[in-house]
Protein backbone atom coordinates (compact mmCIF):
# COMPACT_ATOMS: atom_id res chain seq x y z
CA UNK A 1 0.00 0.00 0.00
CA UNK A 2 1.41 3.45 -1.13
CA UNK A 3 1.05 6.41 1.41
CA UNK A 4 0.42 9.83 -0.57
CA UNK A 5 3.22 12.03 -0.68
CA UNK A 6 1.90 14.56 1.44
CA UNK A 7 0.14 13.69 4.36
CA UNK A 8 -2.60 15.85 6.01
CA UNK A 9 0.07 17.35 9.04
CA UNK A 10 -1.72 16.34 12.41
CA UNK A 11 -4.68 14.14 11.55
CA UNK A 12 -4.94 10.35 12.91
CA UNK A 13 -4.55 7.40 11.06
CA UNK A 14 -6.22 4.25 10.89
CA UNK A 15 -4.30 1.04 10.73
CA UNK A 16 -4.79 0.80 7.25
CA UNK A 17 -3.26 3.85 6.44
CA UNK A 18 -6.20 5.80 5.72
CA UNK A 19 -6.13 9.61 7.25
CA UNK A 20 -9.16 10.14 9.69
CA UNK A 21 -11.19 13.63 8.37
CA UNK A 22 -10.72 16.36 10.70
CA UNK A 23 -12.94 15.98 14.25
CA UNK A 24 -16.20 18.79 14.28
CA UNK A 25 -15.35 21.94 15.94
CA UNK A 26 -17.61 24.25 17.36
CA UNK A 27 -17.03 27.19 14.99
CA UNK A 28 -17.51 24.33 11.97
CA UNK A 29 -20.98 23.10 12.94
CA UNK A 30 -23.41 24.50 10.71
CA UNK A 31 -25.93 25.27 13.79
CA UNK A 32 -24.88 27.35 16.23
CA UNK A 33 -26.45 29.55 19.05
CA UNK A 34 -27.55 33.13 18.37
CA UNK A 35 -26.34 35.64 20.27
CA UNK A 36 -28.42 36.97 23.01
CA UNK A 37 -30.83 40.00 21.73
CA UNK A 38 -32.02 43.30 22.88
CA UNK A 39 -35.19 41.64 23.33
CA UNK A 40 -33.31 39.77 25.94
CA UNK A 41 -31.40 42.04 27.03
CA UNK A 42 -34.92 44.11 27.92
CA UNK A 43 -36.81 41.22 28.79
CA UNK A 44 -33.93 40.70 31.82
CA UNK A 45 -33.58 44.39 32.90
CA UNK A 46 -37.87 44.61 32.75
CA UNK A 47 -37.63 41.78 35.10
CA UNK A 48 -34.72 42.88 37.45
CA UNK A 49 -37.38 46.22 37.76
CA UNK A 50 -40.57 44.35 38.20
CA UNK A 51 -38.60 42.12 41.22
CA UNK A 52 -37.18 45.26 42.77
CA UNK A 53 -40.79 46.45 43.28
CA UNK A 54 -42.90 43.82 43.93
CA UNK A 55 -40.76 40.53 44.26
CA UNK A 56 -36.88 39.40 44.88
CA UNK A 57 -36.28 36.14 46.73
CA UNK A 58 -35.33 36.23 50.39
CA UNK A 59 -32.80 33.89 52.32
CA UNK A 60 -32.05 34.54 56.43
CA UNK A 61 -28.84 33.50 58.07
CA UNK A 62 -27.69 34.21 61.48
CA UNK A 63 -24.49 35.76 62.41
CA UNK A 64 -24.00 35.30 66.10
CA UNK A 65 -26.64 33.61 68.78
CA UNK A 66 -25.10 37.30 70.90
CA UNK A 67 -26.62 41.05 70.20
CA UNK A 68 -23.44 41.59 68.26
CA UNK A 69 -24.17 45.39 66.71
CA UNK A 70 -22.91 45.86 62.89
CA UNK A 71 -20.81 48.39 62.48
CA UNK A 72 -19.16 47.84 58.69
CA UNK A 73 -20.80 46.07 55.62
CA UNK A 74 -19.31 45.78 52.27
CA UNK A 75 -20.67 43.91 49.32
CA UNK A 76 -18.28 42.55 46.40
CA UNK A 77 -18.33 40.20 43.78
CA UNK A 78 -17.26 37.71 45.83
CA UNK A 79 -17.46 38.77 49.58
CA UNK A 80 -20.33 39.60 51.30
CA UNK A 81 -18.18 41.21 54.38
CA UNK A 82 -19.42 41.98 57.55
CA UNK A 83 -17.62 43.55 60.79
CA UNK A 84 -19.01 43.78 64.37
CA UNK A 85 -18.82 45.43 67.48
CA UNK A 86 -17.86 41.68 69.26
CA UNK A 87 -14.17 41.93 67.45
CA UNK A 88 -15.08 39.89 64.87
CA UNK A 89 -15.15 40.12 60.93
CA UNK A 90 -17.31 37.36 58.96
CA UNK A 91 -16.79 36.58 55.57
CA UNK A 92 -19.24 35.10 53.13
CA UNK A 93 -19.91 34.32 49.80
CA UNK A 94 -21.95 35.71 47.45
CA UNK A 95 -25.05 33.71 48.16
CA UNK A 96 -24.88 34.24 51.68
CA UNK A 97 -23.13 30.99 53.00
CA UNK A 98 -20.38 31.26 55.78
CA UNK A 99 -16.82 30.82 54.58
CA UNK A 100 -14.85 31.86 57.46
CA UNK A 101 -14.55 34.30 60.35
CA UNK A 102 -11.69 36.49 60.74
CA UNK A 103 -10.26 36.42 64.30
CA UNK A 104 -7.53 38.90 65.48
CA UNK A 105 -9.11 42.16 66.88
CA UNK A 106 -9.39 41.64 70.34
CA UNK A 107 -11.87 44.63 70.38
CA UNK A 108 -14.77 46.28 68.60
CA UNK A 109 -14.43 46.11 64.44
CA UNK A 110 -15.33 49.96 63.22
CA UNK A 111 -14.10 50.45 60.10
CA UNK A 112 -12.87 47.97 57.19
CA UNK A 113 -12.10 48.33 53.39
CA UNK A 114 -11.57 45.64 51.27
CA UNK A 115 -9.62 45.27 47.52
CA UNK A 116 -10.09 41.69 45.54
CA UNK A 117 -8.73 39.20 48.03
CA UNK A 118 -7.53 42.27 50.43
CA UNK A 119 -9.66 43.06 53.36
CA UNK A 120 -8.16 46.00 55.71
CA UNK A 121 -9.85 46.38 59.36
CA UNK A 122 -9.35 48.50 62.34
CA UNK A 123 -11.08 48.96 65.45
CA UNK A 124 -11.26 49.83 69.16
CA UNK A 125 -8.03 47.91 69.86
CA UNK A 126 -6.23 50.69 68.19
CA UNK A 127 -4.83 48.43 65.55
CA UNK A 128 -4.77 48.25 61.82
CA UNK A 129 -4.71 44.57 60.23
CA UNK A 130 -4.37 43.35 56.66
CA UNK A 131 -6.16 39.75 55.78
CA UNK A 132 -6.16 37.54 53.06
CA UNK A 133 -10.24 36.86 52.55
CA UNK A 134 -9.70 33.88 49.88
CA UNK A 135 -7.41 32.03 52.97
CA UNK A 136 -8.49 33.78 55.90
CA UNK A 137 -4.78 34.73 57.15
CA UNK A 138 -3.43 37.45 58.84
CA UNK A 139 -0.79 39.24 56.08
CA UNK A 140 0.36 42.51 58.57
CA UNK A 141 -0.36 43.87 61.72
CA UNK A 142 -0.33 47.86 61.15
CA UNK A 143 0.68 49.38 64.94
CA UNK A 144 0.76 53.08 65.84
CA UNK A 145 -2.59 54.49 66.69
CA UNK A 146 -2.96 55.73 70.29
CA UNK A 147 -6.73 55.51 69.95
CA UNK A 148 -10.12 54.19 68.04
CA UNK A 149 -8.91 53.81 64.39
CA UNK A 150 -12.58 55.40 63.25
CA UNK A 151 -12.29 54.85 59.58
CA UNK A 152 -10.56 53.50 56.43
CA UNK A 153 -9.96 53.65 52.69
CA UNK A 154 -7.99 52.39 50.37
CA UNK A 155 -6.55 54.47 47.28
CA UNK A 156 -4.91 51.39 45.47
CA UNK A 157 -3.77 47.53 46.36
CA UNK A 158 -0.89 48.89 48.34
CA UNK A 159 -2.15 51.97 50.17
CA UNK A 160 -4.84 52.42 53.00
CA UNK A 161 -5.46 55.13 54.52
CA UNK A 162 -6.62 55.17 58.45
CA UNK A 163 -8.21 57.98 60.59
CA UNK A 164 -8.41 57.73 64.49
CA UNK A 165 -9.54 59.38 66.81
CA UNK A 166 -6.19 60.25 68.27
CA UNK A 167 -6.12 63.28 65.41
CA UNK A 168 -4.20 61.76 62.89
CA UNK A 169 -4.44 59.80 59.48
CA UNK A 170 -1.99 57.60 58.88
CA UNK A 171 -0.76 56.18 55.18
CA UNK A 172 0.01 52.29 55.67
CA UNK A 173 2.30 50.50 52.41
CA UNK A 174 0.10 46.95 52.73
CA UNK A 175 3.06 45.80 50.14
CA UNK A 176 5.61 45.82 53.37
CA UNK A 177 3.17 46.51 56.24
CA UNK A 178 5.05 49.40 57.48
CA UNK A 179 3.38 53.50 57.95
CA UNK A 180 4.40 55.73 55.12
CA UNK A 181 3.86 58.90 56.54
CA UNK A 182 1.53 60.47 59.77
CA UNK A 183 -0.31 63.51 58.92
CA UNK A 184 -0.85 66.06 61.31
CA UNK A 185 -3.45 68.95 61.44
CA UNK A 186 -6.81 68.08 63.01
CA UNK A 187 -7.37 68.62 66.76
CA UNK A 188 -9.90 66.25 67.21
CA UNK A 189 -11.45 62.73 66.12
CA UNK A 190 -11.04 62.13 62.52
CA UNK A 191 -14.36 60.24 61.82
CA UNK A 192 -14.75 59.88 58.22
CA UNK A 193 -12.66 60.01 54.78
CA UNK A 194 -13.24 60.09 51.33
CA UNK A 195 -10.53 58.97 48.61
CA UNK A 196 -10.68 60.21 44.45
CA UNK A 197 -7.04 59.22 42.87
CA UNK A 198 -4.24 60.69 44.85
CA UNK A 199 -6.08 63.07 47.25
CA UNK A 200 -7.93 62.06 50.48
CA UNK A 201 -10.36 64.39 52.31
CA UNK A 202 -10.97 63.80 55.97
CA UNK A 203 -13.55 64.85 58.21
CA UNK A 204 -12.65 66.01 61.79
CA UNK A 205 -14.93 66.49 65.59
CA UNK A 206 -12.86 69.68 65.20
CA UNK A 207 -15.49 70.96 62.40
CA UNK A 208 -13.11 70.92 59.69
CA UNK A 209 -12.52 68.83 56.45
CA UNK A 210 -8.92 68.60 55.45
CA UNK A 211 -7.58 67.74 52.07
CA UNK A 212 -4.67 65.88 51.66
CA UNK A 213 -2.19 64.76 49.09
CA UNK A 214 -1.41 60.64 49.69
CA UNK A 215 2.24 60.52 47.62
CA UNK A 216 3.56 63.20 49.30
CA UNK A 217 1.46 63.17 52.43
CA UNK A 218 1.11 66.76 53.07
CA UNK A 219 -2.11 68.73 53.96
CA UNK A 220 -3.22 70.92 50.38
CA UNK A 221 -6.19 72.35 52.25
CA UNK A 222 -8.23 73.37 55.06
CA UNK A 223 -11.99 73.86 54.61
CA UNK A 224 -13.82 75.62 57.56
CA UNK A 225 -17.28 76.48 58.42
CA UNK A 226 -19.13 73.69 60.16
CA UNK A 227 -20.14 75.00 63.25
CA UNK A 228 -20.33 71.54 64.95
CA UNK A 229 -18.65 68.00 64.07
CA UNK A 230 -18.68 66.66 60.81
CA UNK A 231 -19.87 62.73 60.57
CA UNK A 232 -19.97 62.12 56.57
CA UNK A 233 -17.95 63.15 53.84
CA UNK A 234 -18.42 62.64 49.72
CA UNK A 235 -15.70 63.47 47.14
CA UNK A 236 -16.13 62.59 43.57
CA UNK A 237 -13.36 64.97 42.19
CA UNK A 238 -14.97 67.83 41.21
CA UNK A 239 -17.19 68.37 44.61
CA UNK A 240 -16.13 67.55 48.11
CA UNK A 241 -19.97 67.35 50.29
CA UNK A 242 -19.86 67.25 54.19
CA UNK A 243 -22.05 66.53 56.53
CA UNK A 244 -22.51 67.61 60.09
CA UNK A 245 -24.14 67.39 63.39
CA UNK A 246 -25.28 70.89 62.39
CA UNK A 247 -27.64 69.90 60.72
CA UNK A 248 -26.08 71.57 57.21
CA UNK A 249 -24.37 70.04 54.16
CA UNK A 250 -21.58 71.93 52.83
CA UNK A 251 -20.91 71.78 49.22
CA UNK A 252 -16.86 72.98 48.54
CA UNK A 253 -14.19 73.50 45.71
CA UNK A 254 -11.53 71.10 46.32
CA UNK A 255 -9.12 73.55 44.08
CA UNK A 256 -9.79 76.94 45.74
CA UNK A 257 -10.86 75.40 49.32
CA UNK A 258 -14.28 77.44 48.58
CA UNK A 259 -17.68 76.37 50.57
CA UNK A 260 -19.93 76.67 47.28
CA UNK A 261 -23.04 76.10 49.06
CA UNK A 262 -24.88 75.40 52.29
CA UNK A 263 -27.69 72.79 51.69
CA UNK A 264 -29.99 73.21 54.69
CA UNK A 265 -33.56 71.10 55.70
CA UNK A 266 -32.19 68.17 57.57
CA UNK A 267 -33.40 68.96 61.39
CA UNK A 268 -30.44 67.04 62.88
CA UNK A 269 -26.98 65.10 62.23
CA UNK A 270 -26.58 64.75 58.92
CA UNK A 271 -24.45 61.33 59.33
CA UNK A 272 -25.13 59.86 55.50
CA UNK A 273 -23.98 61.12 51.80
CA UNK A 274 -23.20 59.55 48.26
CA UNK A 275 -22.90 61.82 45.85
CA UNK A 276 -23.16 60.78 41.97
CA UNK A 277 -23.06 62.82 38.58
CA UNK A 278 -25.06 66.52 39.94
CA UNK A 279 -27.16 64.79 42.38
CA UNK A 280 -26.74 64.45 46.11
CA UNK A 281 -28.56 61.88 48.79
CA UNK A 282 -28.34 62.73 52.08
CA UNK A 283 -29.52 60.83 55.66
CA UNK A 284 -30.10 62.72 59.15
CA UNK A 285 -31.08 61.60 62.77
CA UNK A 286 -33.48 63.23 61.86
CA UNK A 287 -35.43 60.26 59.58
CA UNK A 288 -35.54 62.29 56.35
CA UNK A 289 -33.87 61.18 53.39
CA UNK A 290 -33.34 64.45 50.63
CA UNK A 291 -32.65 64.11 47.33
CA UNK A 292 -30.77 67.68 45.95
CA UNK A 293 -29.62 68.72 42.68
CA UNK A 294 -25.57 69.86 42.67
CA UNK A 295 -26.08 71.92 39.44
CA UNK A 296 -29.31 74.26 41.22
CA UNK A 297 -27.69 73.64 44.92
CA UNK A 298 -31.40 72.79 45.93
CA UNK A 299 -33.39 70.58 47.23
CA UNK A 300 -35.54 67.91 44.63
CA UNK A 301 -37.36 65.30 47.56
CA UNK A 302 -37.60 65.80 50.80
CA UNK A 303 -38.43 62.01 51.78
CA UNK A 304 -40.09 61.14 55.39
CA UNK A 305 -38.55 58.25 55.54
CA UNK A 306 -38.00 56.83 58.93
CA UNK A 307 -39.09 57.23 62.73
CA UNK A 308 -35.67 57.38 63.66
CA UNK A 309 -32.50 57.85 62.25
CA UNK A 310 -31.20 56.68 58.88
CA UNK A 311 -28.64 54.46 59.48
CA UNK A 312 -28.08 53.32 55.80
CA UNK A 313 -28.08 54.68 52.57
CA UNK A 314 -27.35 53.91 49.46
CA UNK A 315 -28.78 54.60 45.74
CA UNK A 316 -27.98 53.68 42.07
CA UNK A 317 -29.63 55.29 38.56
CA UNK A 318 -33.07 54.24 39.64
CA UNK A 319 -33.55 53.55 43.00
CA UNK A 320 -32.42 54.90 46.98
CA UNK A 321 -32.68 52.28 49.61
CA UNK A 322 -32.71 53.42 52.54
CA UNK A 323 -32.19 51.18 56.24
CA UNK A 324 -33.48 53.21 59.57
CA UNK A 325 -32.85 52.30 63.44
CA UNK A 326 -36.87 51.97 63.48
CA UNK A 327 -36.31 48.90 61.52
CA UNK A 328 -37.07 49.16 58.46
CA UNK A 329 -36.04 48.63 54.54
CA UNK A 330 -37.43 50.98 52.37
CA UNK A 331 -36.70 51.47 48.52
CA UNK A 332 -37.80 54.59 46.27
CA UNK A 333 -37.96 55.50 43.43
CA UNK A 334 -35.04 58.32 42.80
CA UNK A 335 -37.01 60.42 40.00
CA UNK A 336 -40.03 60.80 41.47
CA UNK A 337 -39.15 60.11 45.15
CA UNK A 338 -41.96 57.85 45.51
CA UNK A 339 -41.92 54.90 47.71
CA UNK A 340 -41.78 51.83 45.97
CA UNK A 341 -41.81 48.99 48.89
CA UNK A 342 -40.48 48.22 51.97
CA UNK A 343 -38.29 45.64 51.25
CA UNK A 344 -37.93 43.42 54.44
CA UNK A 345 -40.67 42.92 57.39
CA UNK A 346 -39.92 45.39 60.36
CA UNK A 347 -36.78 44.28 62.28
CA UNK A 348 -35.85 45.85 66.12
CA UNK A 349 -32.88 47.68 64.19
CA UNK A 350 -31.60 48.19 60.98
CA UNK A 351 -27.75 48.16 60.99
CA UNK A 352 -26.57 48.26 57.39
CA UNK A 353 -28.06 47.43 53.90
CA UNK A 354 -25.89 47.20 51.02
CA UNK A 355 -27.34 46.17 47.24
CA UNK A 356 -25.68 46.13 43.76
CA UNK A 357 -28.15 45.98 40.10
CA UNK A 358 -29.41 42.58 41.25
CA UNK A 359 -28.68 41.70 45.37
CA UNK A 360 -29.14 43.16 48.47
CA UNK A 361 -28.08 42.34 51.78
CA UNK A 362 -29.43 43.49 54.92
CA UNK A 363 -28.11 43.20 58.47
CA UNK A 364 -30.36 43.25 61.27
CA UNK A 365 -31.46 42.94 64.93
CA UNK A 366 -34.67 40.26 65.15
CA UNK A 367 -35.47 38.69 68.33
CA UNK A 368 -32.08 39.58 70.17
CA UNK A 369 -29.84 37.84 66.88
CA UNK A 370 -27.98 39.56 64.28
CA UNK A 371 -29.46 38.42 61.07
CA UNK A 372 -28.45 38.65 57.73
CA UNK A 373 -31.11 38.78 54.77
CA UNK A 374 -29.82 37.94 51.25
CA UNK A 375 -32.40 39.34 48.52
CA UNK A 376 -32.37 38.27 44.76
CA UNK A 377 -33.46 40.31 42.15
CA UNK A 378 -32.50 38.46 39.33
CA UNK A 379 -34.63 36.22 37.31
CA UNK A 380 -34.28 32.59 36.67
CA UNK A 381 -31.86 32.53 33.65
CA UNK A 382 -34.49 30.15 31.16
CA UNK A 383 -37.46 32.70 32.20
CA UNK A 384 -35.16 35.69 30.06
CA UNK A 385 -33.35 33.38 27.45
CA UNK A 386 -35.00 33.99 24.04
CA UNK A 387 -31.74 31.84 22.30
CA UNK A 388 -32.66 29.88 19.66
CA UNK A 389 -30.07 27.63 17.15
CA UNK A 390 -29.76 28.93 13.63
CA UNK A 391 -28.16 27.79 10.31
CA UNK A 392 -24.48 28.84 10.25
CA UNK A 393 -23.95 30.47 6.80
CA UNK A 394 -20.69 28.98 6.42
CA UNK A 395 -18.72 25.99 7.67
CA UNK A 396 -15.43 26.88 6.96
CA UNK A 397 -14.24 26.57 10.54
CA UNK A 398 -13.10 30.40 12.31
CA UNK A 399 -16.59 31.51 10.85
CA UNK A 400 -19.41 32.36 13.51
CA UNK A 401 -16.88 31.31 16.14
CA UNK A 402 -17.87 31.09 20.18
CA UNK A 403 -15.97 35.11 20.13
CA UNK A 404 -19.00 36.63 18.44
CA UNK A 405 -21.19 35.37 21.51
CA UNK A 406 -18.87 36.24 24.03
CA UNK A 407 -18.38 39.95 22.24
CA UNK A 408 -22.27 40.10 22.33
CA UNK A 409 -22.58 39.00 26.27
CA UNK A 410 -20.08 41.61 27.07
CA UNK A 411 -21.95 44.44 25.32
CA UNK A 412 -25.32 42.76 27.51
CA UNK A 413 -23.38 43.22 30.51
CA UNK A 414 -22.06 46.58 29.38
CA UNK A 415 -25.30 47.77 28.68
CA UNK A 416 -27.56 46.56 32.03
CA UNK A 417 -24.85 47.05 34.60
CA UNK A 418 -22.87 50.21 33.67
CA UNK A 419 -24.82 53.08 33.21
CA UNK A 420 -23.41 56.17 33.21
CA UNK A 421 -23.89 58.27 36.83
CA UNK A 422 -27.59 59.60 37.62
CA UNK A 423 -29.23 63.07 36.99
CA UNK A 424 -31.39 65.07 37.13
CA UNK A 425 -33.01 66.86 34.73
CA UNK A 426 -33.59 70.45 34.46
CA UNK A 427 -36.71 70.12 34.06
CA UNK A 428 -36.76 67.86 37.28
CA UNK A 429 -35.16 70.48 39.03
CA UNK A 430 -36.75 73.36 38.36
CA UNK A 431 -39.98 71.47 40.18
CA UNK A 432 -40.56 72.42 43.44
CA UNK A 433 -39.60 70.36 46.42
CA UNK A 434 -42.18 67.25 46.95
CA UNK A 435 -42.89 65.29 50.14
CA UNK A 436 -42.68 61.80 49.56
CA UNK A 437 -45.15 59.69 51.96
CA UNK A 438 -43.52 57.01 54.23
Amino acid sequence: MSLPSKTPPGLPRTLSGEWLPPPTTFSARRRRTRPISYRSQFKQKYMVESAWNKGGRCTQRHITPDQGVVTSLHLTPKYIVVALDNAKIHVYDTNGDNQKTLQGHVMGVWAMVPWDDILVSGGCDREVRVWNMATGAGIHLLRGHTSTVRCLKMSDRNTAISGSRDTTLRIWDLATGTCRNILLGHQASVRCLAIHGDLVVSGSYDTTARIWNISQGRCLRTLSGHFSQIYAIAFDGRRIATGSLDTSVRIWDPNSGQCQAILQGHTSLVGQLQMRGDTLVTGGSDGSVRVWSLTKMAPIHRLAAHDNSVTSLQYDNTRIVSGGSDGRVKVWNLQSGQLLRELSSPAEAVWRVAFEEEKAVIMASRSGRTVMEVWSFAPPPDECDDSVAIESASSTPGIGSTDDTDLDIHSRHRTLFSDPPPTISSSDADQPMTDAPS
